[in-house]
C-alpha cells in the first residue's frame, strides 16, 4: 500500500500485490487454515485499491477519456460483483466447500477485471490525461488508501462525493477490528 509514482504505477503495483495473495491461496491444499489468511489479505488490499479508484481515477476517467462515462460505469459494476463475492466470503471457514468456490469466483472476477483495466482503460487514461494530472491522482490514491475501509460493504456509495465522506469513518471502523481480531495477520 502506497507505492509512489502516477496512479497508474501505483494502481498496477497493487495488482500484483494481489495477485501474489491470489498465488498463495492457489499452492495451498484445499482447507489449509493459511487460505483464510491470505484472502483476508487479498480483500483489505482489494477493498482499499477498489475505493481509491472509485474516489479518484474513475472520476478522472469520466473527465478526461472519451467515452469514459461508460467505461467508468462498466469499472463500477465489476467492483460491485467483486465486493458482493468479497462479504459472501467473509467469515467462511477455508475448509468449507463453500470458501473455495467464493474465492474461485473472485479470483476469475478480479483476473478479468484487472486485464481490462491495464488492456484497456489505463492505456486510454495515460493517453489522454497529462502526466502531471496522473501523477497527483497518485497522490490522491495512496492517501485515500491510508484511511478506506478494510472490509467490503456493498451497500456503500460508490460515487464522489458520498464515498469520499463516508469512507473514512468506515475505515476506521474496519481497521479498529481488524486490530482487534487479529484479521490479517499470521497466528
Amino acid at each position: 500500500m502506497g507505492h509512489g509514482g502516477n496512479v497508474i504505477d501505483e494502481l498496477v503495483t497493487d495488482h500484483r500485490e494481489v495477485e501474489e495473495f491470489f498465488g498463495r491461496i492457489e499452492a495451498l491444499p484445499a482447507g489449509a487454515k493459511g487460505r483464510r489468511l491470505y484472502a483476508d489479505q487479498a480483500t483489505m488490499e482489494l477493498v482499499r485499491h477498489s475505493v481509491a479508484e472509485e474516489m479518484y481515477l474513475y472520476p478522472a476517467v469520466r473527465e478526461h477519456v472519451p467515452g469514459g462515462d461508460a467505461l467508468a460505469d462498466k469499472e463500477l459494476q465489476d467492483h460491485a460483483q467483486a465486493e458482493r463475492l468479497m462479504k459472501d466470503l467473509e467469515g467462511r471457514r477455508p475448509d468449507d466447500p463453500e470458501f473455495d468456490r467464493l474465492i474461485g469466483m473472485l479470483m476469475s472476477e478480479i483476473r478479468a477485471h484487472v486485464a481490462d483495466e491495464e488492456q484497456n482503460l489505463f492505456p486510454r487514461l495515460r493517453a489522454a490525461c497529462p502526466a502531471a494530472a496522473l501523477d497527483e491522482l497518485g497522490d490522491k490514491v495512496r492517501r485515500a488508501k491510508k484511511t478506506a475501509p478494510t472490509r467490503p460493504h456493498p451497500a456503500a456509495p460508490d460515487k464522489p462525493p458520498a464515498n469520499k465522506m463516508l469512507n473514512p469513518g468506515a475505515g476506521l471502523v474496519d481497521r479498529l477490528r481488524d486490530a482487534l481480531t487479529g484479521r490479517g495477520k499470521p497466528d
